[in-house]
């Protein structure tokens, strides 16, 4: 009779037990649907907040089984932050994931922006800090000292890079980030070729930016920007249309025309000698160092290829120049035409 009697204790022992290592390691998160499944846990949350999250987004069934086994591992201060769930996953492993903080980064890819606005969509699209936040803190000068630039060169550090960083994360250290990388891009050698040229990090980056604008043919970058070298050294004006609009906000415009140069902002190089006051866009490695290498050359004047391949045509003489420039202008001129008439 004891026999028995232990028997059944023993065998309802390990039923019990069998239902309890099953609640706590058995498959216990829904995570199906396309791609990867994401809790997001919000700064100043509390556990109840994570709980609710949790049950909301159905990604498990119940409650009551998480309070418990977040209480057998002391799971008590809530860590906010991006986390990766996989469907199947066991409640123990979700509650130590939870407790370390062990977060899933946000890739920020940079690749080409023009604003400050630009740059804070981005971010506020992607990271727990919102786009007004992000604006806020790219036009504080203040804020931006600690990084060496202001509002007009900050997108300088913006290097067209994937950037690995927290969800939960502030303006501030999304800067950070990006400072990091533009200092490990910045080596002694690369500030010598600058100070040879006569410039100053930043200023090759707004150098590279205006470059990057004119064209995307890698073999012409270096040439442009011997041009721009070139006519500030003789104190000519830049002259390059790409500061223009941006200077206006207007970068679908096809064709700059006297109205739009003779418009007065800090961008246009029609009017204001050297280069403008900040990058106009955030400039490809590979440019930087096309203008750190520019060849030296006496070329002053260059325009598009009336062929439209992206090429270009370099001159020291402007009576050349404008013949070029006529013929440019003649085949735009039918090209927007015929795009008109479709």
């Amino acid at each position: 009779m004891k026999k028995k009697i232990f028997l059944s204790v023993t065998a309802i022992l390990l039923i019990i037990g069998a239902f309890i290592a099953y609640k706590v390691f058995g498959p216990a998160v829904s995570a199906k649907g396309e791609g990867p499944k994401y809790l997001y846990v919000k700064t100043g949350s509390n556990f109840n907040d994570l709980k609710n999250e949790l049950k909301s987004n159905n990604y498990i069934s119940s409650t009551v089984w998480f309070g418990r086994v977040s209480q057998a591992l002391k799971f008590k201060t809530v860590k906010p932050g991006r986390y990766k769930l996989t469907d199947g996953m066991s409640l123990f492993k979700l509650v130590r994931m939870l407790r370390s903080g062990q977060q899933s980064q946000v890739n920020l890819v940079i690749t080409k922006l023009r604003t400050r606005e630009d740059l804070a969509r981005r971010a506020g699209n992607l990271f727990e800090c919102d786009s007004l936040e992000m604006i806020q803190f790219l036009n504080n000068n203040d804020s931006l000292n600690q990084f060496g630039v202001d509002s007009n060169t900050v997108m300088a550090l913006a290097l067209p890079l994937t950037y690995s960083i927290n969800w939960n994360t502030t303006p501030k250290k999304i800067l950070q980030h990006m400072h990091m990388a533009w200092t490990d891009f910045w080596t002694e050698e690369r500030k010598q070729k600058a100070t040879g040229l006569g410039l100053t990090p930043l200023k090759v980056s707004t150098l590279a930016s205006i470059v990057d604008e004119e064209t995307n043919k890698a073999i012409d970058k270096p040439k442009i920007a011997s041009v721009y070298l070139n006519r500030i050294r003789i104190g000519m004006p830049l002259q390059a249309d790409p500061t223009v609009k941006f200077g206006l906000k207007e970068f679908g415009l096809k064709r700059i025309m006297n109205v739009h140069t003779q418009k007065p902002t800090s961008y246009n190089t029609y009017l204001n000698l050297g280069l403008p006051p900040g990058p106009i866009c955030t400039p490809q490695a590979s440019t930087l160092d096309s203008v750190l290498n520019t060849p030296k050359t006496d070329y002053l004047y260059f325009v598009a290829s009336k062929e439209f391949d992206g090429s270009h045509v370099f001159n020291s003489d402007y009576d050349e120049h404008m013949k070029y420039a006529r013929e440019y202008q003649k085949a735009l001129t039918i090209l927007l035409d015929s795009a008109k008439n479709k």
